[in-house]
């Protein structure tokens, strides 16, 4: 008689697991039904014009070993021309009038003192260039 009643009394610590079988075959069963009848939706995507102006060619400002400066115009073939500080000003307000955006790229010689590199840089930021860069060469 022990026994029955111990039986009785002891919880079941197992999980009944087929009531969630059968909703996982149930819903099984209706994504494989709905899937082949959705039609996939067409994205309308946004379209952009092309711009009218190319992208201008940057100044490359170099300054020598011996601190002098030369201007490299690769928008007009590339050719290297000693220029001052004064002629440097003026072909950067005139470059500034042809293009607005008009972007700058500076490269020193790696003994040239970072003073000189700074004095440049604060020529291109009084005549109002935003587009500044420092050209590096890769090892």
């Amino acid at each position: 008689m022990k026994s029955d009643r111990r039986s009785r009394n002891r919880l079941m610590n197992e999980i009944n697991v087929v009531p969630y079988i059968d909703v996982m075959l149930v819903l099984l069963v209706i994504f494989m039904v709905t899937a082949p009848l959705m039609n996939p939706g067409q994205i309308d995507l946004p379209s952009v014009s092309k711009s009218l102006a190319p992208p201008v060619a940057p100044l490359e400002v170099m300054i020598k070993k011996d601190t002098t400066l030369a201007l490299r115009d690769h928008s007009r073939g590339g050719k290297e021309s000693r220029v001052s500080r004064a002629e440097l000003i003026a072909i950067l307000k005139g470059r500034k009038g042809e293009f607005a955006e008009q972007s700058v790229v500076i490269s020193a010689d790696k003994s040239v003192r970072y003073e000189e590199v700074i004095s440049v840089m604060d020529v291109l930021q009084q005549q109002q260039i935003k587009k500044v860069g420092l050209l590096t060469q890769a090892k």
